[in-house]
């Protein structure tokens, strides 16, 4: 794609002038840049917890609030909330979250991990790993962020990654997830479900293989933060995972998905957008990953801030806008399997 053919995308959203940003650092030939005092959240950021990353972020009341997915210092990991001013500076809570049933009775899970935090008309929805007889895929819905309730387990075991789209499509809630097994999983596509209700989930879809001419993306894929709505379709940043002779390597690849079949991949960057790099990536818990969970972005500039677990220790912030983003995925196209088909067999 020439200078002449790059196109003017724009997102489909609210303005957000407040969010986090910083220009990207001039002769940086990448569509995606740190930000530049990473890691945001260091390691034992509160009493009882010794690292937090992978975790979800949305703005609320003018600020920013988030879930954190918190790894206690018995080794067992929770989700904690967290508040900041900025998007930067955080106050994490030293409690766990208080999950009810709908009946308001406790309803706590065995451990939780990996959040996503999603926006869908007026309820804020969590769906986070947890354990039922197995990895799965556990949900909740808060409206206030004083009261949680679980709702039921959306999938069957074994399942992670699960990612709710940020409005209905076709009247239905559209959740992607990768089926796994209950070990660290050394396979994965992503798939798609729909529901009515957030109790029955049906109409399933393959949605994106994992593969491709490169090896970055050759183990495992996984849904990151909840697709971004634009002019050119869902913007989906996604892990992908490598094997090497020292172990897994996660990076960051960029997808856009169909507006209306997101089972359907119209573009698919063959590169990864961010791999581990820095010292805050390259080591910690787990050495060597960039693992995407939520962004923030304003529909009136074009601006995405990325956030991401980073060697299973810290969080970072990374950023990009939209139209470089999504101009660099349609110049570095590349279908994988059956990536164009709607996913129905």
């Amino acid at each position: 794609m020439t200078v002449a053919e790059t196109k003017k995308v724009h997102i489909v959203g609210d303005a957000l002038p407040n969010m986090p940003w910083e220009e990207k650092p001039e002769g940086l030939d990448a569509p995606v840049w740190r930000h530049s005092a990473n890691p945001v959240i260091p390691r034992n950021p509160v009493k009882g917890v010794a690292r937090i990353f992978n975790s979800a972020v949305v703005p609320y009341e003018g600020k920013f609030i988030g879930v954190f997915r918190a790894e206690t210092i018995n080794g067992r990991p929770h989700l904690h909330m967290g508040s900041s001013e900025d998007g930067l500076s955080w106050t994490i809570e030293e409690e766990r979250i208080a999950f009810v049933d709908e009946d308001g009775n406790p309803f706590m899970p065995n451990y939780a991990y990996d959040p996503r935090l999603v926006k869908v008309e007026d309820t804020y929805y969590i769906i986070w790993c947890t354990d039922f007889y197995g990895a799965a895929l556990g949900l909740a819905k808060t409206d206030d962020f004083k009261t949680f309730v679980r709702l039921e387990n959306p999938m069957l075991p074994f399942n992670r990654n699960g990612v709710l789209f940020p409005r209905k499509i076709n009247d239905n809630y559209v959740m992607l997830s990768r089926p796994s097994d209950s070990g660290h999983t050394p396979f994965g596509d992503i798939f798609l479900s729909e529901s009515p209700d957030l109790v029955y989930w049906g109409k399933h879809r393959h949605v994106m293989s994992k593969g491709g001419q490169g090896w970055w993306q050759s183990v495992k894929i996984g849904g990151g933060p909840a697709p971004i709505e634009t002019s050119e379709g869902w913007l989906m940043f996604y892990h992908g995972v490598t094997g090497t002779c020292n172990g897994f390597v996660y990076s960051m690849g960029a997808v856009i998905l169909d507006l209306d079949e997101p089972s359907k991949v119209k573009y698919r960057s063959s590169n990864f957008v961010l791999t581990p790099e820095q010292w805050y990536e390259e080591q910690g818990f787990v050495d060597n990953v960039v693992f995407p969970c939520a962004t923030l972005h304003d529909a009136e500039t074009g601006r995405i801030a990325i956030y991401y677990g980073a060697a299973d220790t810290y969080v970072g912030v990374a950023y990009t806008t939209v139209d470089e983003i999504v101009n660099y995925v349609i110049e570095t196209d590349e279908v994988i399997a059956g990536d164009r088909e709607e996913g129905k067999l």
